[in-house]
C-alpha cells in the first residue's frame, strides 16, 4: 500500500483553486460533489473523471493541462 510520500501527484487542482483564489468547498458546490471528493482530488488521494477534470478547467477559467502534473 501507497503511503503519502509515495501517492503519485498528478493533478494540480489544489495549487490552481489557489491561483485563481477559489476554495475546494466552493468548487464542490459548483460540481454538486461532497467536499470530501473534492479535498480527496486536492491532496491526489482520488482523481476526478475526465469529464469532471474538464468541467473544473472550465469553472476555473483554465486550460485543462494546467489542471495536470507534467511527468518526466
Amino acid at each position: 500500500m501507497e503511503t503519502k510520500t509515495e501517492r503519485q501527484k498528478l493533478n494540480r487542482i489544489k495549487a490552481v483553486l489557489a491561483e485563481t483564489g477559489h476554495t475546494g468547498k466552493w468548487l464542490a458546490e459548483q460540481l454538486g460533489k461532497d467536499p470530501v471528493t473534492v479535498s480527496k482530488w486536492c491532496t491526489n488521494t482520488s482523481q476526478p473523471d475526465l469529464n469532471t477534470l474538464f468541467q473544473i478547467a472550465k469553472m476555473l477559467r483554465v486550460q485543462v493541462n494546467q489542471l495536470l502534473k507534467e511527468t518526466n
